[in-house]
This record gives structure tokens, sequence and C-alpha cells, in this order.
């Protein structure tokens, strides 16, 4: 599937699963598209706001903003109220004034672990970037250059260690593969496995297109 307009249909269909808010979550490793993917899906859907994790994250706690997350983003938007922010500047190492998240129809939240476990619950839809680690850690390398060479043997590691503790791919609704033309989204783990699975808040969702 090239065209994200259908994908788009399906997720404005889909009941909401934070307060008034369908919660959509793009993961994947570092480096394989989630950006790209998250803000084309953000124009098909008329400019729905993204949260960048990479904004909820910091040098000493690449993994550790759940709390974060919960305080300044979910539970705002679960009462039906704007969420705010403070995202962290990844130059100056510190956090800054706080950006609002306002509670529309469709939130996205992209980066790697949105998928994860505790936030599953708050999900309406998880779609996982369907590019292997190494290759996506290559783009990704290329991508920033050489000054950051560091960062990225920091960053494989942790992502690594969280991956395998808390895997998203196993219960992606959807998998994505970036194409030249577009996107190939195909039935995701979770989906097909669901019909044997005990029902939860998140699994009482209608199958991805």
């Amino acid at each position: 599937m090239n065209d994200l307009t259908e994908p788009a249909t399906a997720l404005r269909a889909l009941p909401p699963s934070c307060g008034p808010v369908r919660l959509i979550a793009v993961d994947g490793h570092a480096g394989s598209g989630k950006t790209t993917f998250a803000t084309r899906l953000s124009a098909e859907l008329d400019g729905a706001p993204v949260l960048r994790l990479d904004d909820l994250a910091a040098h000493e706690q690449f993994f550790a903003w759940v709390e974060r997350l919960r305080s300044q983003v979910i539970e705002p938007l679960s009462r039906g109220v704007s969420a705010r922010y403070a995202p962290y500047d990844w130059t100056l190492r510190r956090f800054t004034a706080p950006r609002p998240l306002p509670p529309a129809p469709v939130v996205i939240i992209e980066g790697v672990g949105a998928g994860r476990r505790a936030l599953r619950p708050c999900l309406a839809r998880l779609f996982w970037m369907d590019r292997g680690a190494e290759e996506s850690w290559e783009r990704g390398r290329r991508r920033d250059g050489p000054a950051l060479s560091a960062f990225w043997d920091a960053w494989t590691t942790a992502e690594t260690r969280h991956f395998s503790a808390d895997p998203s791919r196993p219960f992606a609704d959807a998998l994505v593969t970036e194409r030249q033309t577009g996107y190939l989204i195909r039935t995701g783990p979770v989906t097909t496995a669901r019909a044997d699975q005990t029902v939860t808040q998140c699994d009482q969702l209608p199958p991805p297109y």
C-alpha cells in the first residue's frame, strides 16, 4: 500500500483509547523510518499532533521516560484537556519550556519504545517499522555522521537491552515496510493471534486495514 489515505480513514474510525483521543504509536529500531512515516501519516490525518519520544528521553534516560509521559501527556489527554510536556534539548542537555499537545481525535506517538508494555493499554493502534536492527542503525549512523559515533554505540546497547526486556513487534497491529514508492502495510502479529488471546483494553479494537 503506497497511499496512506486508507490507513488514515481506518484510524479515524477506531474507538478512542485515551479519553477522547485515539493514541497511535509508531515504533521500530532507531533509524528505521519512524519519523518520516509518522509525519506523512499526520499529514494524511489533517495535521494530527505528533509527539516525538526524543523530546521525552534524555542522555541519562534513554528509556526511563514512562512516568514523564504518563504525567505530562497521558493523564491530561485521558481527561480531554491539553497536555503540556517539556521537550529535551539534546545539545543543551536539559529540558526546555513546555509545549502544548491538544486532545485531538488522533494523536501520534513516535519513537523507539512507543509500543512498550506500559503504554499499550492506552493505544488504539501500534505500527511497527519492519526494518531490521542492523540496517536501521546503519542508516541512523550515516544520517548523523561520525561525530555521533559514541552516542550511537551507547544507544544501540541500550536499545538492544530495552527490546530484549520489553519487545514491541510481537504486539504490533500492523507492520510497515518502506518502499521507494511509499509504504506496504501488513497485518501485524497481535492481530493475527488476537482470536486466541485473552481480550484486553487494547485488543478490543477492530483489525487493521
